[in-house]
């Protein structure tokens, strides 16, 4: 039998990265630099070149990778089939210019100061890759996914995203030359293709078909563990299968979020996958921290100093130029080359198969991962000190691109977002529609997302009551916020939530009863209404027309009614009239009339004027 020790081996490493992590980048923060430098630097200080609280980084960076999956798997959740499709110009034309010509200035340069032929290319495109997990980072801390230039910034990544594969195949040919080619037969090579391409419609197929039915069975169970468990299954599924033929694991989550762009369910998997990303992705930063060998270093630290600075100027330059011919306006231009500049993570998936391939020597190796790693580290920085600098700076250029810009979907634009799409909810819609306003709408229940197809809108499942959710769905956008819940305590939480974290919204509510618009009243709400108040009064007025009352009098009659409910509700809600009835959980009121009675009541029966307490002595 295992031992105590045994089973509590793992709990060190887990408490270093949590530790490190708090107090590295809060510090980073305050500093007003970016979260990824505070997770490099205590990388650094928690690694084998540090205070080696951590043995084994690569083990770990193995397990990190998995931030890297998760975080193309949101980001192919946020773009759509049609929109990639539109970015074709800046993914195949402006994405292969920059690997190719920054790839052969970087090579060029090795060559010249005593690489090898082979190892000067795999540095060159080692190099040339960029750190997509630290630029969307950067974008998403900054909000600029969706600008003009983090929309070229992304299609670059992807691009590039796309090239590891190829560049992966092309390494062993160049270790062992055309003989390569005649290893493998062509039976063997077609086999290959056809796996690949089997794979990636095995993904296609599953994604378009099978996903939705899936989620709507298991949304039916309620239980919101099983939602979480069916996302990391879909997007941990999908990298596993492109690993096993060959691609990468990024791009097999980036091609599962994609097909699930369309999704009803799209917010709610964001939401569950993102607090996984959020920890696995900084301790993908950590561990490239751990791989800086401050050792070499100090050995090698005239070459990196010149080296590192010099890579990073230079792939701005190449970059800036080249966004530049392709019509970006300087400044975005200029945004999108520096947050590229870094060497990317896949240089260190790069390294090592060329060094194991015999196409670079070790300390050549170990030299240029350093360097990307430095790179690494120095990027953000830059990138940081170029925005302050911007921000200063008093020209402010508008750019003329952003109204055309292809990706802006509706939902994020929406002025208004409903939660709850039943009985209550169904009817503010219809409103808005007959306004042209298409509200983004958020309910957890399948039947009623099917039943908001018929209305044409955008209606995704989730839990109203969840931060993350509200998030996702645009709420920090929204003009407005009509909570239609039909559960009052559900309806409080959310209005609680909305209030502290999208305080710029306006809160329209749907009210239980008075105990609750009362309230909802003393929490400030913009506007509440009782579910059941304005057809009560309607109710009466149509009641009152068909007893003979003339319309005016009946409509005046309603009025009136109408004015003294408010008036007492602002009075209950100013004075506690109420008793403290509105704290206790399921209390009732005692109905008041609103206009004194003009005769007393009269039971009818023997039983009615015993609960009346008529006829008790």
């Amino acid at each position: 039998m295992a031992n105590t020790a045994s089973h509590v081996s793992f709990l060190p490493p887990i408490l270093t990265f949590c530790g490190a992590a708090v107090v590295a980048v809060p510090l980073f923060r305050l500093l007003g630099l970016s979260a990824v430098l505070g997770y490099l630097a205590a990388g650094i200080v928690i690694g084998p070149s540090g205070l080696r609280l951590v043995g084994e980084p690569e083990t770990i960076a193995t397990v990190a990778e998995l931030g890297v999956v998760l975080l193309l798997f949101i980001i192919g959740l946020e773009l759509k089939l049609s929109h990639l499709w539109s970015m074709k110009r800046d993914i195949f034309g402006l994405g292969f210019a920059q690997l190719v010509i920054t790839a052969t200035c970087l090579g060029g340069s090795a060559y010249a100061i005593g690489f090898s032929p082979n190892s000067a290319f795999v540095t060159g495109v080692a190099v040339a890759l960029s750190a997509t997990a630290i630029a969307l980072q950067m974008l998403g801390e900054r909000n600029d996914l969706q600008t003009p230039y983090g929309q070229r910034s992304f299609a670059i990544l992807l691009f590039q995203d796309l090239s590891v594969v190829p560049i992966l195949a092309l390494l062993p040919l160049l270790a062992t030359g055309l003989g390569a080619i005649e290893h493998n037969s062509l039976a063997d090579r077609l086999l290959t293709v056809g796996r690949t391409l089997g794979a990636i419609a095995a993904v296609v197929i599953v994604g378009r078909y099978g996903l939705n039915p899936f989620f709507r069975i298991l949304a039916r169970s309620g239980a919101r563990e099983v939602m979480t468990a069916s996302a990391l299954l879909v997007v941990l599924g999908a990298a596993l299968l492109m690993q096993e033929v060959g691609l990468s694991m990024a791009m097999g989550a980036f091609l599962a979020g994609l097909l699930l762009a369309e999704s009803n369910f799209r917010h709610q998997l964001e939401a569950d996958i993102e607090p996984f990303r959020g920890i696995l992705l900084g301790l993908f930063f950590m561990s490239v921290g751990m791989s800086i060998d401050l050792a070499l270093v100090r050995q090698q630290w005239l070459v990196l100093a010149i080296a590192a600075p010099a890579i990073l100027i230079g792939k701005t330059v190449i970059l800036t130029i080249l966004s530049r011919l392709f019509g970006a306006i300087w400044r975005d231009a200029l945004r999108s080359a520096v947050l590229l500049s870094p060497a990317g993570e896949f240089a260190f998936v790069l390294i090592p198969v060329a060094l194991g391939l015999g196409l670079m020597l070790p300390n050549e190796a170990q030299l240029v991962t350093a360097l990307a790693a430095i790179t690494m580290l120095l990027g953000p920085i830059m990138a940081t000190l170029l925005e302050r600098t911007l921000a200063r700076s008093e020209q402010v250029e508008a750019p003329p691109e952003l109204s055309g810009l292809p990706g802006q979907e509706a939902e994020l634009s929406s002025r208004v977002l409903v939660i709850g799409f039943g009985r209550f909810g169904q009817i503010v819609n219809q409103v808005l529609l007959a306004q042209g306003i298409e509200a983004t709408v958020i309910d957890k229940d399948v039947e009623r997302i099917r039943d908001a197809a018929r209305f044409g809108l955008k209606v995704y499942y989730g839990d109203g009551t969840r931060l993350d959710v509200l998030r996702a769905a645009g709420a920090e956008r929204a003009e407005m916020i009509c909570v239609c819940t039909d559960h009052p305590d559900v309806t409080l939480k959310i209005v609680e939530i909305v209030h502290e974290d999208f305080n710029n919204a306006r809160t329209f509510v749907r009210a239980y009863d008075r105990i609750q618009a009362v309230k909802l009243m003393n929490m400030d709400v913009d506007y509440q209404l009782r579910e059941s108040f304005e057809s009560a009064i309607a109710f009466g007025r149509a009641a009152l027309e068909e007893l003979g009352v003339a319309p005016d009098t009946a409509t005046m009659t309603a009025n009136e009614i109408r004015k003294r409910d408010i008036a007492r509700l602002v009075l209950q809600k100013a004075g506690g009239t109420m008793g403290g009835a509105e704290l206790v959980v399921g209390a009732k009121i005692t109905p008041e009339p609103l206009m004194t009675p003009t005769s007393k009541a009269r039971g009818l029966s023997a039983e009615t004027r015993d609960i009346l307490s008529e006829g008790i002595f």
